[in-house]
């Protein structure tokens, strides 16, 4: 028997669609292996921690705020302001130079084992389905039997837990935004006051639906711009869920008084295929539908532990290794990618630690250097610009040490009210007498509930002495 090649017309469209571009649906099996059971230790720890972590409180401030329309910010614990929007960009950078570098090395992996899409698709609306329909072979016949009583219970019962998971998603993800509090507050209150709320969350559990019951692998396959990216970013040193072909061929089906030699370890049962979430066939090569979820894996694996082969024929590894034995080394790419992040990672934990809750900044008003004054009196014109980025109400109060130097503040308010922004003026009076230079410094201290949180050098500036 010739060592069969897979032909490259699998790459000229996608698993799920035919060739005239009707939809494929899929029925993947759920196979439980030694991955799965990992996965499934995983899935757990993230879904408690998503549904448990707008109840979390680090130091009175939740563990993750996003309210855009508000302008709050909390990300574990710790307030930010739009003034703080170089952090964001900084963790952006950051985030995908990670993406990056992961991918390189491990592939699309997070995508089948940390990806929220996957987690709920495959490990909460995935099972909710086979409890309530059957296996893959029962959702199958299901689906082809005609509406009577049984088919209208079963997707009537699937239907109504799916939107009721997803309105309970939605819920916890808009707490994520407004904290929950202010969601149990729209809730509990006047129903005309919770009405955008209610819209808001109608929207999302619409959303969500639509993600999980319907569009389902599309997402992953043509709508997440992860999967292309990773087109780009793998070689053949990457890491991947792949096939052994020089073990497998040629594959062929195990039959009783056959001679076997010859043939290779597939024995063509295609359950790989019948796992997959998007459909293809992990024999045919690397494809950007490939999630990496692992499922083919345990399901190989079940296979060859029934012929006595070893495990291991689909599995994890790179091609290069496959190819020629060469095993996981470090390239150029990754050795590069790992230093950028590294260095992206101390800037950002530099800038992190050295943040401040209330920003102070001194700025001279436009216009006139300097003011003369009745009484030979010297004065300048300031600005205090300050920002207080915690959700607490501060005190705040602007000294000068210099004796010769007196300070009067404009509007003599001292408050400095929560999560917000407060400007004012100042002004810097010299007797002219005192005043020997054009132009000399000036240390200011600004202190926040009687605590100095910042120290501010400006200039002073006065008539030039005449030379005798």
């Amino acid at each position: 028997m010739s060592k069969q090649q897979p032909t490259d017309n699998f790459r000229e469209h996608l698993a799920n669609v035919t060739e005239k571009g009707k939809r494929i649906w899929l029925y993947p099996k759920i196979i439980k292996g030694r991955l799965y059971k990992y996965r499934t230790y995983l899935s757990w720890f993230y879904l408690a921690f998503f549904f448990i972590g707008p109840f979390i409180k680090i130091g009175g401030y939740p563990l993750l705020l996003l309210n855009v329309l508000e302008r709050q910010f909390v990300i574990f614990g710790q307030p930010f302001w739009p003034q703080d929007f170089h952090f964001l960009v900084l963790l952006m950078i950051t985030a995908i130079v990670f993406i990056v570098l992961f991918t390189v090395i491990y592939g699309r992996v997070f995508c089948g084992w940390v990806c929220p899409q996957t987690i709920f698709m495959e490990m909460v609306f995935r099972k909710v389905e086979n409890l309530i329909e059957g296996n893959a072979n029962k959702q199958r016949k299901l689906d082809a039997m005609p509406w009577n009583r049984e088919k209208i219970l079963k997707r009537g019962g699937k239907f109504t837990a799916f939107f009721g998971i997803s309105f309970l998603i939605a819920n916890t993800f808009l707490a994520y935004i407004i904290s929950w509090e202010t969601l149990w507050s729209k809730i509990t209150g006047p129903f005309m006051d919770g009405l955008p709320t209610l819209i808001g969350l109608l929207v999302f559990t619409t959303v969500f639906y639509l993600v999980f019951a319907k569009l389902r692998e599309l997402v992953c396959i043509m709508i997440c711009p992860y999967g292309r990216l990773q087109g780009v970013m793998l070689d053949p040193n990457s890491m991947v869920v792949a096939y052994d072909d020089v073990r497998g061929e040629p594959r062929g089906k195990i039959r009783k008084n056959q001679n076997q030699e010859g043939k290779g370890d597939c024995v063509d049962c295609r359950l790989c295929v019948d796992v997959c979430p998007t459909g293809i066939d992990i024999r045919n090569g690397t494809q950007l539908e490939c999630v990496n979820c692992t499922a083919c894996i345990d399901a190989c694996d079940s296979v060859m532990d029934k012929i006595d082969k070893p495990r291991g024929l689909i599995r994890i590894d790179s091609i290069n290794n496959i190819k020629n034995k060469t095993g996981f080394r470090f390239t150029p790419r990754i050795i590069a990618y790992s230093v950028v992040m590294v260095i992206l990672m101390g800037v950002f934990t530099y800038l992190l630690s050295s943040r401040t809750d209330v920003e102070a900044h001194v700025l001279r008003i436009p216009g006139k250097t300097y003011f003369e004054e009745p009484g030979d009196v010297i004065s300048n014109m300031y600005q205090l610009e300050m920002v207080n980025k915690t959700f607490d109400d501060k005190r705040f109060e602007i000294r000068i040490s210099d004796s010769t130097t007196q300070l009067v503040v404009v509007d003599t308010s001292q408050n400095l009210a929560s999560n917000s922004e407060l400007k004012r003026v100042f002004l810097l009076k010299q007797n002219k007498d005192d005043v020997v230079k054009a132009k000399r410094p000036v240390d200011l201290e600004v202190y926040i509930d009687n605590q100095k949180v910042k120290d501010v050098k400006t200039t002073f500036f006065g008539p030039a002495k005449k030379k005798q």
